[in-house]
Formats: structure tokens, C-alpha cells, sequence
């Protein structure tokens, strides 16, 4: 029998949409703008299975000035803890140094513990009578909500105040200061307030591969991306891990078929159309729910090295400087159009 091959390379997918900032987000964007002055820290989640294509640089452009602690969440879902785990998280300490950052699952309760006594550290050093604002930010169903959820629980002991969702968009706007920390007389600092905001997704999606990866994550709605591409690009990442293939052994052998591996997932699990037809789309987007819950291997998408973020911020400059000259030609044409119109 020949040896299994896995695909080198993922192919070109030149017709994928390249966006999703929608109207919330933008509308978010400018209200965050415009409480600057009465915010004190800004936590950033970004998903630690993307952590580079997770980083939206508009937080960088609107919310620059203010203290800032970088919270990677979903841990749980792209580590083992393993030696190269480790390696990787000590490379993204590195791009952040000085600022702090963490790496969480919100259902431990000790890593959530550790955000909540930096939350006090911080709060315990400003000078305030009202109380230290945080505002909690990231790109779409990264986990802002669950994570301020967990805080308020940990630390008052109170019942969720943000509503979660598996799909992205449950949170469309941007809530009042929710209460994670007590006022403590005793040590003479005041509570701490947690403001929940809308995801903020980035305008234009420098490349397709990139897009792929924010929406297996589920950064966008599922519609968005037709459900066998997805998979067909979960297979292509599960491939590349060791012992991979032994995943979805249940449902076929090693495969660099999506068909192949969707038809075997429906004779597995039953799902058949009329006539006993598989059902791909259905296997689909259950097998992707499967690798979001951590069903289906446990590791990270984005190839982390020590200049991977210097590469990522050149990467978004250029991409600034494409687009500004679009939006000139843009205004050009318009220019044009209008001399016509004036001179008919």
C-alpha cells in the first residue's frame, strides 16, 4: 500500500470573500473611540489557535494611548502543554513585551483567577474614586464575553451579565461597566468595571488563507464560506499533525479528499439526504463544530516564529498602502464621472 501523503500546500482560493465588517462594527469602533478618557486598561483577546491573523490593527490605530494587556483565550483548543506549546507562548510574550500577556481557557478556574488578581494588581496602583474601567476588545466570538462572564463570577460571585453565543454578533453593542471586582475599604481601592464591546472584524482580509482560518475559527457566520471548503481546509491542517489521520480514522482512511472524508462522516453519523445521499454540507459544519469544541486535534493554525509579527505589521502596512491608492483612483473616477456629467 503507498505511504499517505499530506498536501504540502493549500490551494489558491481567489473567489473567497475577503471580508465581514459589518455596520455594528464599525459603529462599536467609533463609540470605543469616544470613551477613551474614561478608560483605564484595555484587554485585547485575540484566539490562541490564530494568534497572528486574530490581531485587528484598527484596536492599534483607534485605541493607541492607553495601558494595554494582550489576553489569548481558548487555549485549551490549540495546546497540550506540550514542550512546543510552551516554545510558542514564550515567542508571543516576547512580541508584546513590556505589556502583559496571558494565555487563558475560561473554564479553568485558575486562569481565570490569574486575569482577575492582574485586574486588582492594576487597580490597586490607580489613583481613582469612581472605580477602574477595563474595556475587554477583540475581533468576532474570540471570547470577550465568556471571559467577562467568568471574571464576574470569580470575583462577586454573580450571574453572567453578557449573553454568548456559538456564532459570531451577539454582542452588537457596547454595555455599562459590569462589576468584576468589590470595593475593598480595607486596602482603600475602589471596584473594578468591566465594559463588554461589540467584535470588531478587520476591513479588508489581506489574503484568502487568512480568511479561511478566521472562519473556522468562527469569526464569521458560517454562511459566508460554503461548509465543504472549510472542511476541506480543516483536513488539510489536521494532515499536517502527527498521527492527524488517526482523528477521523472512525469515518475513512488518510484522505486529501473532502469528499471522500465527508461521504465516510455521513455514513458514520447518518446524515443522508433523500435516497440515502450524503449529506456534505451537514457533515461539514458538523465536523467543524467538532474541532471548535477540540473534538478533532488540538492545535494552532498560524506558523509562529519570532519575527512572525514584525512579517504581520509589514504585511498590514502594505495593505494600508494598497488601499489608500484604490480609494484615490476611486476618487479620481469620480472626478471624472462628474466633469462629464457637468459638461452634458
Amino acid at each position: 500500500m503507498a505511504q499517505f501523503i499530506p498536501r504540502a500546500s493549500y490551494p489558491a482560493q481567489l473567489s473567497l470573500p475577503r471580508s465581514y465588517y459589518l455596520g455594528h462594527h464599525a459603529a462599536g469602533l467609533s463609540k470605543m473611540k469616544t470613551m477613551l478618557s474614561s478608560i483605564d486598561l484595555i484587554i485585547e483577546c485575540r484566539d490562541y489557535r490564530v494568534p497572528l491573523t486574530s490581531r485587528n490593527p484598527l484596536f492599534e490605530q483607534s485605541l493607541a494611548g492607553r495601558e494595554r494587556m494582550v489576553l489569548y483565550t481558548k487555549r485549551d483548543l490549540g495546546s497540550k502543554d506540550r514542550p512546543s506549546d510552551r516554545k510558542r507562548e514564550d515567542i508571543i510574550r516576547k512580541w508584546h513585551a513590556p505589556s502583559t500577556t496571558l494565555f487563558t481557557d475560561h473554564k479553568s478556574k485558575k486562569d481565570v483567577k490569574t486575569v482577575l488578581e492582574f485586574a486588582k494588581e492594576y487597580a490597586s496602583h490607580s489613583q481613582t474614586l469612581i472605580g477602574t474601567r477595563i474595556l475587554i476588545v477583540g475581533m468576532p466570538n474570540v471570547g470577550k464575553s465568556s471571559m467577562l462572564n467568568a471574571l464576574r463570577m470569580a470575583g462577586v460571585h454573580r450571574a453572567k451579565a453578557a449573553f454568548t453565543g456559538a456564532q459570531p454578533g451577539v454582542t452588537r453593542k457596547i454595555t455599562s461597566g459590569v462589576k468584576i471586582v468589590d470595593k475593598d475599604e480595607e486596602a482603600g481601592t475602589e471596584g473594578v468595571y468591566l465594559v463588554d464591546t461589540p467584535g470588531v472584524f478587520i476591513p479588508f482580509v489581506p489574503n484568502a488563507e487568512a480568511m479561511l482560518k478566521l472562519a473556522l475559527c468562527g469569526s464569521v457566520k458560517d454562511t459566508i464560506i460554503a461548509p465543504t471548503t472549510l472542511a476541506d481546509y480543516l483536513l488539510y491542517h489536521i494532515n499536517k499533525q502527527q498521527n492527524g489521520r488517526d482523528v477521523y480514522q472512525e469515518y475513512c482512511g488518510p484522505t486529501n479528499d473532502v469528499n471522500e472524508f465527508l461521504e465516510g462522516i455521513c455514513l458514520r453519523t447518518g446524515r443522508l439526504g433523500k435516497g440515502g445521499v450524503p449529506d456534505l454540507d451537514a457533515a461539514a459544519l458538523w465536523i467543524i463544530q467538532r474541532w471548535r469544541q477540540g473534538n478533532m486535534g488540538t492545535f494552532v493554525l498560524d506558523e509562529i516564529t519570532e519575527d512572525g509579527l514584525e512579517k504581520k505589521m509589514a504585511e498590514e502596512v502594505e495593505m494600508s498602502v494598497s488601499q489608500a491608492r484604490k480609494q484615490m483612483k476611486d476618487a479620481q473616477r469620480m472626478k471624472a464621472k462628474s466633469r462629464k456629467v457637468e459638461a452634458a
